[in-house]
């Protein structure tokens, strides 16, 4: 199935006659389903067509079949805002959904904003929704409450020199900048920062240099499989100092590829991962073990993503607006806009004309690797 998957440009999940275009919701979604960002996008592409495949069953949004248009960007901001043009001006969609990657959400931001085109995006980049665009929302958490949660860890830990390393995307660039920027108020000191390529196939050199910094931890932030590259590499030449990553480590497939040299890697991340350890009081855990079941069940083998998640949570943002609102963009938006107390994988979102992410740091949990699996890291 997935490589069906990654040979098609376009996916359809509803083959809808045109004669009955009124009685369908065509949504849009660009996302790295293949390429070095395909942790990402693949999940996340399932996860939509799962969704809009169970609507639909039921007879979709207001009684309206939901048609979903799947553009495979491969992570490429140039594919992206290509596939976005042709979504918006040729495929009218009522919204489009991603991208995957910070730079992709980027380059079609402004795109999005001119066309007045609702754009939910997958990716994490605090400048996404800061400064606010009209149509532009996030599911994933801020980088900026990302790093804070680290620095918080990092105190009780009595941390406070640190390497740095990232990747040159968008990604990568925003979260290096909130570091840089909220390290001082933290107490955390930055004795070397290195940039590394995302294609990168050996990091030996960049650890290197911070492993003679004398740091006492590593983060890096980065989403490509480098991130699996950078704590193989850090171990192989002796780097015992704790590794922290991003919140863009949410997917198993990146323990598997670093093998034994993940364990204890910290990292924030949304309660999807250690869904089956949450109270039964937590508001989000029968959504969270919903979604688990129902995406592990359909793809036997694969452990659900937080990048899966940020997918579900955006059609579950859109879907709950169109119900209240109908399916009219602008009131779409402002429902959107207006949304408060909604549960969803990422946590719960209150949104506002001044928050186009509606989470704040409360959404992660700090977990960490043991045994090769994800766990709630000991408070």
């Amino acid at each position: 199935m997935f490589t069906r998957l990654a040979a098609a440009l376009t996916i359809v999940a509803a083959f809808i006659a045109p004669a009955m275009a009124a009685d369908t919701i065509k949504v849009g979604a660009i996302l790295a389903v293949t390429g070095p960002a395909s942790f990402l996008g693949a999940p996340e592409a399932r996860t939509l067509e799962m969704l809009v495949a169970d609507v639909n069953a039921k007879g979709g949004i207001g009684g309206k079949k939901v048609e979903l248009i799947i553009k495979d960007s491969q992570a490429s901001p140039e594919k992206a805002i290509s596939f976005a043009k042709q979504l918006i001006e040729e495929e009218k969609v009522f919204a489009i959904i991603g991208p995957s990657t910070s730079g992709e959400t980027m380059a079609m931001k402004n795109l999005a904003e001119e066309s007045k085109t609702l754009l939910l995006s997958c990716a994490a980049a605090e400048v996404i929704v800061k400064p606010v665009a009209k149509y532009v929302f996030k599911t994933p958490q801020m980088d900026r409450d990302a790093v804070i949660r680290i620095f918080e860890q990092m105190k009780k830990m009595n941390i406070s020199k640190i390497g740095v390393l990232s990747s040159n995307t968008g990604f990568g660039k925003a979260g290096k900048e909130q570091i840089e920027k909220l390290a001082p108020e933290h107490g955390i000191q930055i004795l070397v920062s290195e940039v590394y390529d995302k294609a990168a196939t050996d990091l030996t050199a960049e650890v290197t240099k911070v492993k003679a910094a004398g740091v006492q931890a590593v983060v890096n932030w980065s989403i490509e499989p480098a991130q699996a590259i950078v704590i193989k590499n850090a171990r192989q030449i002796g780097i015992t100092a704790p590794i922290f990553q991003s919140h863009g480590f949410g997917n198993i497939q990146y323990v598997k590829a670093a093998g034994a040299a993940a364990e204890g890697v910290i990292f924030p991340a949304g309660r999807l991962l250690v869904a089956d350890t949450l109270s039964d009081k937590n508001p989000q855990k029968s959504l969270l073990i919903s979604y688990k079941k129902a995406y592990e069940a359909k793809h036997a083998g694969e452990d659900v993503s937080t990048f899966g998640g940020h997918a579900y949570d955006a059609f579950l943002i859109l879907t709950k607006a169109i119900e209240k609102a109908g399916a009219d963009k602008e009131k779409v938006r402002t429902a959107i806009e207006t949304t408060k107390g909604l549960v969803g994988t990422a946590g719960v979102f209150n949104f506002s004309a001044e928050d186009h992410n509606g989470l704040d740091k409360n959404a992660f949990e700090m977990l960490t690797v043991k045994d090769g699996k994800f766990v709630v890291l000991d408070k």
